[in-house]
C-alpha cells in the first residue's frame, strides 16, 4: 500500500502515536506524518504510506491554517484544558 491518508486527530494523543497505531493496523513499517500537531490539538494530520513518504516535504511545505478558542480568566491546576479549574477572574 502506497499513498496518503488524512487523519482527523483527536485531542489527547500525539502525532507519533497515530503513526504507531497505523503501523500496527496496516502492518506497514514505512509510514510517517507530514508535520506535527500538538497532543492537545485536534485537526487534520496528513499521513504518508510506503513510497508516498518520498513526497512528504511537498505536503509539509504547504500553507497551513490554525484556529483556536481561547478562554481568558480561567486558571487550571495543570495549565491546560484538562486540568481542574482553580481560579476564575
Amino acid at each position: 500500500m502506497n499513498g496518503f491518508l488524512l487523519i482527523d486527530k483527536p485531542s489527547g494523543i500525539s502525532s507519533s502515536s497515530c503513526v504507531y497505531s497505523l503501523r500496527k493496523l496496516l502492518n506497514k513499517k514505512k509510514i510517517g506524518h507530514c508535520g506535527t500537531l500538538d497532543p492537545l490539538a485536534t485537526g487534520v494530520l496528513p499521513i504518508c504510506i510506503g513510497e508516498a513518504t518520498k513526497f512528504s516535504n511537498y505536503v509539509s511545505d504547504q500553507t497551513k491554517e490554525y484556529r483556536s478558542t481561547i478562554k481568558f480568566g480561567i486558571e487550571t491546576d495543570t495549565g491546560d484544558i484538562f486540568g481542574k479549574e482553580i481560579s476564575r477572574k
